[in-house]
């Protein structure tokens, strides 16, 4: 009997090896290398090019807006750039129970509304499971079709029976293909599952829409490959005790990455918050020390956040610093900022820094509004109501620039805030078209300590 031929092979650069080696030599990952038969490997590889092509000129491929797949839910379709583009393939992840599979049934039901047909594919659930939830949601299922199936061989081939305008795999860590070694969910059935439905949803131009379970590190289950291969990446976020989910975008080839939709889960499925500045900017603003709300830019649009800040006596030799919602390291730059030029002692006192609603904000425009917080807790003093700030904060405590200004001033005064601190920078050219607003320029955050007494 013949010796079976294997290679090993890097599942985060594509590295192959004749022989297992513990760190990959070309990307230095250590525990990386995955055995592949071959043979299979050759198989997949034919199979999947099998369709063939013929080369054209680019100027020759028309795009239209037909292109595009649009739901009837404005914040799928925003996180997206504008819908479904037909050919895509988008993988969306999040942790269980946090409603990735309700997401996805309620938009195959926008789109079964318009008269598209839908495959739903699940290999965790059977039909039983999703009819339940398709009675709580509302769904009809006239030209929305379920396939309980693992077998990617098998879900082509329904799929080229029914021809469908999308297809949903629920998840893609439970399909197997015969062209690969392993178990579902290992390193090689997830990158050859995903190839072969990849391809064929491209040929056929049939949105895919993958789920992809996450580690408990928060990362996307397998090899990082997958992420390279779709076109849009998704996590689906939130808290389970907590209301309010956020799809944010992380990839994107067709729209922007700084999007994010905001949902609602209710007994009847995820309700659209068209307004989430409104629900995200609070209430105990101006009457609670250390809440400021600051306008975030969020792709096209600004959301009105609520920043806090918890400022008390620690019993520890060494204080804490503890920050949910903001980079770590940039906030405690700040905190040092405040001691530096602010004239107060933290050496002595523990700091909690929050963003409510479980959002998270990685821009520098937040430094100003958190320097504000600080200052206010360790003061006891609320800032007033009627005020916010955005402004980056540099080590001298200078303050500076950032973008879409004016965007950020509009958002502010339309919820009612009548006092906004900006750059010195900034304040000539933000001033213009802005009425009944008071723009508060500050050069440096020494000033803040004057406003607050």
């Amino acid at each position: 009997m013949a010796r079976k031929k294997v290679n090993f092979e890097c599942v985060e650069c594509g590295y192959v090896s004749p022989g297992w080696l513990g760190r990959c030599p070309q990307c230095e990952t250590w525990g990386s290398l995955h055995e592949v038969d071959v043979e299979k490997a050759g198989k997949s590889r034919q199979r999947r090019g099998a369709s063939g092509g013929k080369a054209a000129p680019l100027a020759s491929i028309s795009v239209e807006e037909a292109d595009r797949l649009n739901s009837t839910i404005q914040e799928f379709d925003r996180v997206l750039g504008g819908g479904l583009v037909r050919g895509s393939c988008i993988l969306v992840a999040g942790d269980p129970g946090i409603g990735k599979s309700t997401l996805l049934l309620q938009a195959s039901s926008a789109l079964e509304e318009k008269g598209h047909s839908v495959l739903y594919v699940s290999g965790e659930e059977s039909e039983r499971q999703v009819k339940m939830r398709a009675r709580r949601l509302g769904v009809r299922g006239d030209i929305l079709y379920f396939l309980s199936e693992t077998n990617v061989e098998a879900i082509t081939g329904v799929m080229e029976k029914l021809d469908p305008k999308m297809v949903v795999v629920d998840s893609i860590q439970t399909l197997f293909t015969d062209f690969a070694q392993g178990v579902p969910g290992s390193v090689s059935q997830v990158r050859e599952s995903s190839a072969l439905l990849i391809n064929h949803a491209k040929v056929r131009g049939i949105p895919l829409l993958l789920v992809g379970h996450v580690t408990k590190e928060g990362a996307i289950a397998g090899p990082k490959l997958l992420e390279h291969m779709v076109d849009v990446v998704l996590y689906f976020e939130g808290d389970k005790g907590h209301q309010y989910r956020i799809l944010r975008s992380v990839k994107n080839r067709f729209g922007s990455v700084s999007e994010v939709g905001i949902f609602e889960m209710k007994e009847d499925g995820l309700k659209e918050i068209p307004d989430p500045s409104g629900v995200f900017s609070g209430r105990n603003h101006g009457e609670i020390p250390g809440m400021v709300v600051y306008p975030a830019l969020h792709g096209s649009r600004t959301i009105m956040i609520e920043v806090q800040a918890l400022v008390a006596k620690t019993y520890l030799p060494v204080p804490r610093r503890v920050v949910v919602g903001l980079d770590l390291s940039r906030s405690q730059i700040l905190s040092t900022i405040v001691e530096k030029h602010c004239g107060v002692k933290l050496f002595s006192s523990d700091i909690y820094l929050n963003v409510a609603g479980g959002f998270k904000i990685d821009e520098t425009g937040s430094d100003l509004a958190v320097v504000l917080a600080i200052l206010s807790g360790v003061r006891e003093v609320p800032v007033p109501q009627n005020m916010t700030a955005f402004g980056e904060v540099g080590l001298g405590g200078e303050v500076r620039g950032v973008q879409l200004p004016a965007q950020r001033i509009g958002e502010a005064a339309r919820m009612g805030f009548s006092r906004i601190l900006v750059p010195d920078t900034q304040h000539a050219s933000s001033h213009r078209g802005v009425n009944g607003v008071e723009l508060v320029p500050v050069r440096n955050v020494r000033k803040l300590s004057e406003m607050l007494g």
